[in-house]
């Protein structure tokens, strides 16, 4: 069965901006979107929770699911 994972809701104002932003560098809006959160959230502890995750379920062990608080 697959994971289901929590997809929050964006603002429809963001949503516009990274359309046009995204329009104006010539890119997909979900790799603008990619590079914003990750340079973000990168270093921050939410950011290493979920690599130690990540890399967990990569080698089998630990981890089945990610949880929310």
């Amino acid at each position: 069965m697959p994971r289901k994972h929590y997809t929050p809701p964006l603002s429809r104002f963001l949503v516009c901006a990274l359309f046009h932003q995204a329009k104006v560098r010539s890119i997909p809006m979900t790799q603008l979107a990619n590079e914003i959160l990750q340079a973000g959230l990168k270093e921050t502890p939410g950011w290493k929770q979920a690599q130690a995750e990540q890399e967990a379920m990569q080698v089998g062990e630990g981890v089945t699911e990610y949880t929310t608080k």
